[in-house]
């Protein structure tokens, strides 16, 4: 449970809460405290990284990533390191993920798409062209920002564990099953232009169909669906998008279409605008260096503080994503992937309701102080669902309780939470007026 009046700093920087988690690592909201500007934070655990013996590649990739500066790739600004982690400051966009858009208003229509798309296909391109390949693109790594511009987060960053051997070429298969393409479930070897530029064909298809091409129940009919390229286009869609979908589509890595090639096609081309940014060429790698150096001088160290005294009401309407409202407002159409509310129960209690809960609709329960993870016992259509909960004191009668999707399918997540919002009501603070609940 986090400590009322203490926040954690590394370096200029104050971490606030959990944003995303994965295997390897934590991404954090923080604030530059210098500033006042927001970023987020991706938390490496130093250890996983020697064991695995990616320290050379993790430095190659952090440092091809900090000389990328394109518009529509998030940003990462330095890196930091402790004696056991190594920080990331990355660009934070407040837009929500593209995934929201297609799920919340259906799909989108043919302009709108295409202009994602385009974008998409520009930052792609600008990370290819300095070796840098993605390997887990999907609606979920992309983001858009106040402006509704699109960013692709995780370029180059999101599969620290592939390896490339003596042929050049990459061999092990990641990413998320229905957008990786035909030569990466073989494993004999592929290039990560041409698997990238699959999963691009996919992400056009889902955002225009508001359906996955390929998408079955069972892994290994899956994988043969995308092996053959088995999929048909729905009748809306223009045949000059069904032409250079197929043509992206295509099982043959060899002769499925190249982006120059696409730069040129009819569909592609119409309302194109060439991405407009300038390149800075004087940008230090000295941070990235440090890091890797094991420069004991440079090290950071995380430290609690103590801010002012802040009235709990206040603080609370200063935190992003607080929710005052009950879980259950008419907002069960949202998909969320996180959420948060305010309890007056005392923290077992809380803890104790979650279970409860939680235990009827088949999930596991493991508790550490005071967080939890539930893990569901029946594998869905990503693996089995997980979710994580931690309670943190905003004053000693005010809580606030944080619930974030960490594995599994994103709608398999919201009907749980239909029926774990039911099994909690009893604990959550109720207010006269309460604002709709903020979902990421």
């Amino acid at each position: 449970m986090a400590v009322p009046g203490t926040r954690t700093r590394v370096g200029q920087y104050e971490l606030g809460r959990t944003l995303g988690e994965g295997s390897f690592a934590k991404v954090k909201f923080a604030r530059n405290v210098q500033s006042g500007d927001n970023v987020a934070i991706k938390v490496l655990d130093k250890n996983l990284v020697l064991r695995h013996k990616m320290i050379e590649q993790i430095k190659r990739e952090i440092s091809t990533m900090k000389l990328i500066k394109h518009p529509n790739v998030i940003q990462l600004y330095e890196v930091m390191a402790s004696k056991t982690k190594i920080y990331m400051v990355m660009e934070f966009v407040d837009g929500g993920e593209l995934f929201d858009k297609i799920v919340n208003s259906g799909r989108l229509k043919e302009d709108e798409a295409r202009r994602y798309f385009q974008q998409l296909i520009n930052a792609v391109d600008y990370c290819h062209s300095r070796g840098v390949y993605h390997r887990d693109l999907k609606p979920e790594n992309l983001l858009l920002d106040s402006f509704g511009t699109l960013k692709v987060s995780d370029f180059g960053l999101s599969a620290f564990s592939q390896q490339i051997k003596d042929d050049g070429m990459l061999h092990t298969a990641c990413g998320t099953p229905n957008y990786v393409a035909p030569e990466v479930l073989n494993d004999k070897g592929y290039d990560g232009i041409a698997s990238d530029i699959w999963s691009c064909g996919v992400i056009l298809f889902v955002l225009m169909a508001g359906y996955l091409p390929f998408d079955e129940p069972n892994l290994m009919a899956l994988y043969k669906k995308i092996l053959k390229a088995d999929f048909s286009c729905p009748s809306w869609f223009s045949s000059s998008a069904k032409k250079l979908i197929k043509r992206i589509l295509d099982p043959n890595p060899h002769t499925r279409i190249s982006i120059p090639q696409m730069l040129e096609d009819e569909w592609f081309k119409k309302g194109y605008k060439q991405p407009n940014f300038e390149q800075t060429e004087d940008i230090s790698l000295d941070d990235v260096n440090a890091v890797f150096n094991d420069s004991q001088e440079h090290l950071v160290t995380e430290r609690k503080e103590k801010p002012e005294s802040m009235n709990a009401f206040a603080l609370i309407s200063r935190l992003e994503g607080f929710n005052l409202g009950n879980l259950f407002e008419k907002q069960m159409g949202i998909i969320k992937r996180e959420t948060s509310f305010a309890s007056q129960c005392p923290p077992n209690e809380i803890m104790s309701k979650i279970e409860q809960a939680a235990k009827p609709l088949g999930f596991n329960v493991h508790k550490h102080n005071y967080k939890m993870k539930l893990k569901g016992d029946k594998s869905g259509r990503k693996g089995h669902l997980s979710v994580a909960t931690e309670v943190f004191e905003v004053a000693p009668s005010l809580h606030m309780v944080e619930l974030r999707k960490t594995g599994g399918d994103t709608l398999e997540f919201h009907k749980f939470y239909k029926n774990f919002s039911t099994g909690i009501k009893d604990i959550v603070w109720k207010t006269d007026a309460a604002p709709e609940e903020t979902a990421r």
